[in-house]
């Protein structure tokens, strides 16, 4: 079987960086082309329990936006041929100035920025600030969108779109049937490239969504991973790329 596109996720410096770089590690190891990587957030509006809990841990260490950036920088390092995603939510890229933050992220090995709380037509300048700094920005779609703004959003010219398979937070199961295909057309009908996640944990949904995706999203089901073992290094990286190839088909 072909190997499948894997994007997946990280909430940088969780539990520590130490560990957080060693499950990036596991993730490229385990065939994963794409890092997400989330900039913690002390109010995230998407995220499951499993992602909240490991944002508020890494906050509770005052971790900034540099300390994220410096890791991004050095998975880059590492990685130079592993994209990265930079994942957050609006007012940390505001705070700093869009067009600043972007140049941050740029340096840092950042290839694109998906922020989900910011909309694709009213995104504070983010899509040209990305585009400047040769960065795409990559909006963020779910199933409760009308079907009138969603054909918008299709239509506008975007290289990707990021779909949130169901309506809700991530870390609960999704299934994959004929609506989420039909809904997966519907996003790339203006020939983006599309993202599909939201609670995509086994082999089986990764194997299902493969066909109709540019790459298969999971993030919860890594952090959950990463929580289970985050006492034991070796067992992290050993578990995460398990995970990992499971994902990517490879197991």
């Amino acid at each position: 079987m072909e190997k499948i596109k894997l994007m997946a996720h990280l909430v940088a410096g969780y539990p520590t960086d130490e560990i957080s770089l060693e499950a990036a590690k596991a993730l490229v190891e385990g065939g994963a082309e794409i890092l997400e990587i989330q900039l913690p957030f002390s109010d995230p509006s998407a995220d499951g329990p499993a992602i909240q809990t490991a944002c508020t841990e890494v906050l509770s260490r005052k971790y900034k936006t540099k300390d994220g950036l410096a890791f991004i920088a050095k998975i880059h390092q590492l990685f130079p041929t592993v994209t990265i995603y930079l994942m957050s939510y609006g007012s940390l890229v505001y705070t700093p100035g869009v067009e600043n933050f972007c140049k941050q992220a740029a340096a840092s090995g950042v290839k694109g920025m998906i922020i989900p709380d910011l909309p694709f037509d009213n995104d504070e300048g983010l899509t040209k600030a990305c585009r400047e700094n040769g960065m795409e920005n990559i909006p963020v779609v779910a199933p409760s969108m009308s079907g009138d703004r969603l054909k918008k959003m299709a239509l506008a010219g975007f290289p990707y779109i990021y779909a949130a398979l169901r309506t809700g937070i991530t870390g609960s199961d999704t299934k994959i049937d004929d609506g989420t295909i039909n809904f997966i057309k519907q996003v790339a009908q203006g020939g983006s490239k599309v993202y599909g996640g939201f609670g995509i944990s086994s082999g089986a949904q990764s194997k299902l969504l493969a066909p109709y995706v540019e790459a298969v999203v999971a993030g919860s089901v890594f952090v959950r991973t990463i929580s289970a073992n985050a006492g034991d290094k070796k067992a992290v990286f050993a578990k995460v790329k398990e995970k990992a190839l499971e994902l990517t088909g490879q197991a």
